[in-house]
């Protein structure tokens, strides 16, 4: 674990120190979190909620954090998690069959004022969102974010050769879409 982060972890833990060590929490990883979640829920406004959140999860529950994975990796989970519930939750509320997920990102995605991308980002975005979600979120966070196998597999509780063939699946997937949909 990086040396800043064993830092960050004794303050957080000490009641003195708490909310500077909080405010320098969220300075070094509020951008890396934001984006990982917004690739998830491809809002920028939603992806400020689940940020939110996800600060919160872990102001609360901070005490519990036993340092057996990195802090990177703690709150890695947490956005994740938090991610899902908040996707699952507009869809309870929403009343979307299960298989309509991709069409509610897709309208969040062509809704969103703050996507930047041209007409092949967004045909690359709108082959993401049509992964299933463990197929979208391993193909985001090794694509996208470069994260290793073994960091992912801590994440998101499962083992490195069901992540390796689900990002195969996707890419597979990915590049079907992309070459049928010109």
């Amino acid at each position: 674990m990086p040396d800043n982060d064993q830092h960050i972890i004794a303050d957080l833990k000490d009641e003195n120190k708490r909310n500077l060590a909080f405010h320098m929490l969220v300075k070094t990883y509020q951008e890396r979190l934001y984006w990982h979640i917004r690739k998830i829920v491809l809002n920028h406004d939603d992806a400020d909620d689940v940020l939110q959140n996800t600060f919160m999860k872990v102001w609360r529950n901070i005490d519990t954090f036993r340092e057996e994975s990195s802090l990177f990796t703690w709150l890695y989970r947490i956005a994740t998690n938090e991610s899902i519930t908040f996707l699952n939750s507009k869809k309870r509320k929403s009343l979307l069959p299960l298989n309509d997920e991709s069409e509610y990102l897709l309208e969040n995605l062509a809704s969103d004022p703050y996507f930047e991308g041209d007409k092949i980002q967004l045909k690359l975005q709108e082959a993401i969102v049509r992964l299933p979600e463990k197929q979208r979120l391993v193909f985001n966070m090794k694509y996208f974010d470069e994260m290793k196998y073994d960091d992912m597999a801590e994440i998101l509780d499962t083992s490195v050769g069901a992540l390796k063939a689900s990002y195969h699946h996707a890419v597979k997937k990915v590049e079907e879409f992309l070459k049928n949909n010109d």
